[in-house]
């Protein structure tokens, strides 16, 4: 079985798009299943210099990526299987198109980029694309579109695309360090770690902060993460202008200073107004610490599982949750925490969630027996 992914950048601040591809074909590796990667060369490439990670010159042009050099490898190449992650870049569509060409199955993941407030980003951009570019044939004659909740399967089935889907979590790749690092919550922090965008809706956790006033006046903010550059002023200034010195920006973080900052927090909180999965869900239950998650996230388990709480992102809602969790006591935290971690180890773990694409492409290539998580 000869399977070939591709992703238009892959370099480590292209976002979780990158980062949790990278960890699924390593852990497909590591069960034996050979899967290439396709992308075009970045400064800031993930990986180890793998063989596996074809990594092109860099000759994109346009904001579409229009690459020949891309064009000329999918031409060459000779695979039993496409699969592209990403919806609106040439990258994308010309894997589509070259495993047509070539009469190969292909599969396409769109990485929540169908969610209804992603397509009204760039909405007429996106149009032309979708009827003049080629992606609604693309999505429309995929042998399966891959999605990493019911949510996005929903949002999916709502334009109107009747193929198989197969739902499979994003992957959980512990890194090697993680035994060693220790939940030190020598002060009550809550964090938020993402990208800084409008929709992210840092502004409401902030302006919740500042409601609770003096319940908080001993604890600590943490944001973590860099954006949208105007978005980021205005968070400075609310902070500024209320004079909050409890709240730190702390910018981009990453590796193992990105976990220890996790293990330090009290809660993590996603305000966000949707999120297709949410990797720094699993990566913040990984090291002990419960997660506050907005309806628009796919993480109803906070609450089914007791490691969290899944709430309305509204300014009162998330004083309320956040006050809440500074008023539990130190054994509950723990106990929601050791719950957390459960969780993504017993339904997260990289080769668990490998397995499952491996069974995805059997069944593609194969038939026989569909898999529980493909819905037709």
């Amino acid at each position: 079985m000869e399977v070939l992914q591709t992703i238009a950048g892959f370099g480590a601040h292209s976002g979780g798009t990158s980062t949790c591809t990278y960890d699924l074909l390593s852990a497909m590796h590591y069960i034996d299943c050979k899967v290439d990667l396709m992308t075009i060369q970045s400064i800031d490439l993930i990986g180890k210099g793998e063989a596996w990670i074809k990594a092109l010159p860099n000759d994109a042009i346009t904001p579409y990526g229009y690459s020949r050099n891309i064009n000329r490898f999918l031409k060459q190449s000779d695979y039993d299987l496409y699969h592209t992650n990403g919806m609106w870049m040439h990258c994308n569509h010309a894997t589509c198109a070259t495993a047509r060409q070539k009469d190969k199955p292909y599969i396409i993941t769109p990485h929540g980029m169908l969610h209804p407030q992603a397509m009204k980003r760039s909405a007429w951009k996106k149009n032309i694309i979708l009827s003049v570019g080629g992606a609604n044939k693309d999505l429309k004659l995929a042998n399966c579109i891959h999605v990493t909740c019911r949510e996005e399967m929903n949002n999916y089935r709502n334009l109107g695309y009747k193929n198989p889907v197969a739902i499979i979590p994003n992957p959980f790749s512990a890194p090697l360090y993680l035994n060693e690092i220790e939940n030190k919550r020598n002060l009550q922090r809550i964090g938020f770690l993402g990208r800084l965008y409008p929709y992210k809706k840092v502004d409401a956790l902030i302006d919740a902060w500042i409601s609770l006033g003096t319940a908080v006046k001993e604890a600590q903010l943490v944001i973590m993460g860099k954006g949208e550059l105007k978005y980021e002023q205005m968070l400075k200034e609310r902070v500024r202008q209320h004079g909050l010195r409890n709240v730190e920006f702390a910018g981009f973080v990453t590796g193992r200073e990105k976990f220890e900052r996790l293990a330090s927090l009290t809660a993590l909180c996603v305000p966000s107004d949707f999120e297709n999965f949410g990797m720094i869900v699993t990566e913040a239950l990984s090291v002990g610490t419960p997660v506050i998650a907005s309806l628009g996230t796919p993480w109803e388990e906070l609450n089914k599982e007791h490691c969290g709480y899944w709430v309305r992102n509204d300014v009162s809602t998330l004083a309320e949750t956040i006050n809440t969790v500074l008023n539990l006591p130190d054994d509950e935290i723990c106990r929601m925490g050791e719950n957390g971690k459960n969780l993504v180890r017993h339904k997260y773990q990289d080769t668990q969630v490998a397995l499952m694409m491996k069974q995805l492409y059997e069944w593609i290539l194969d038939g026989g027996k569909k898999p529980k998580f493909i819905y037709e």
